[in-house]
């Protein structure tokens, strides 16, 4: 599967996303979006639909975390949005991912890629030590919830750009590690703690970087998302 920039719609309105859209009409490469919670909770499922429409991949991001059961009823709906990427917390155990997989997957066999998100971007060791009690080095925290998500048949993880490379070496160079935390070299980080330039996630062997504020932000987004692919796809 080819790398790709996954641009972070992270807006309030169907409004500012639009317009935001609008600036790459004509544009031979149409970017791959995220659609995360804000957007999708002030606008629902119809805004998915309005950019698909538009000839936009999607990255639904909602990060889902609860019981199997309900997990896997609402992967259901999910998959009848015709999303290309949708993602849930490896925290929710093994079982909750099974569970995400079989209410994803369409009865025609077919479904969106599913990855598991293991530990945030804007978590450090301190923060996890102390706030969630979790005593292990965060590697390798990250490392046991990408083995669990493979093992329960997932296609990848979410990871900071730092992990991918371990990823692919413990998961093997199919499994997908989709890296937010990229910022440009002249960026302000934000406060993503673990990050790297698109050029070092390239050589490093991410496969998906999503890139928000240095795009979305930018006085000239197409420049901005342009040189964001040179960068990391080349």
């Amino acid at each position: 599967m080819g790398k790709d920039v996954i641009v972070a719609c992270d807006f309030s309105s169907k409004e500012q996303v639009m317009s935001f859209l609008d600036r790459f009409d004509g544009c031979v490469r149409k970017p791959f979006v995220k659609i995360g919670m804000e957007l999708f909770y002030a606008e629902g499922p119809g805004i998915v639909r309005d950019i698909k429409s538009r000839g936009h991949k999607i990255f639904l991001d909602l990060k889902l975390h609860d019981i199997p059961n309900t997990v896997k009823k609402a992967m259901s709906v999910l998959s009848g949005l015709d999303v290309d990427m949708c993602n849930l917390h490896a925290a929710g155990t093994k079982a909750m991912m099974t569970a995400a997989l079989e209410g994803l997957t369409r009865p025609d066999g077919t479904r969106p890629i599913l990855i598991a998100v293991t530990m945030l971007t804007s978590t450090d060791q301190r923060a996890m030590e102390e706030d969630l009690l979790i005593k292990e080095d965060i590697a390798d925290v990250v490392m046991h919830y990408a083995r669990n998500a493979k093992e329960c048949g997932l296609d990848g993880v979410v990871c900071s750009p730092l992990e991918a490379q371990k990823v692919h070496a413990a998961c093997g160079n199919e499994f997908l590690t989709v890296t937010p935390g990229v910022r440009f070299a002249d960026s302000d980080k934000g406060d993503q703690k673990r990050v790297m330039t698109p050029e070092e996630a390239k050589k490093i062997g991410s496969d998906y970087i999503v890139v928000g504020r240095p795009i979305t932000a930018a006085a000239d987004p197409v420049a901005a998302y342009e040189r964001c692919v040179r960068e990391f796809v080349g």
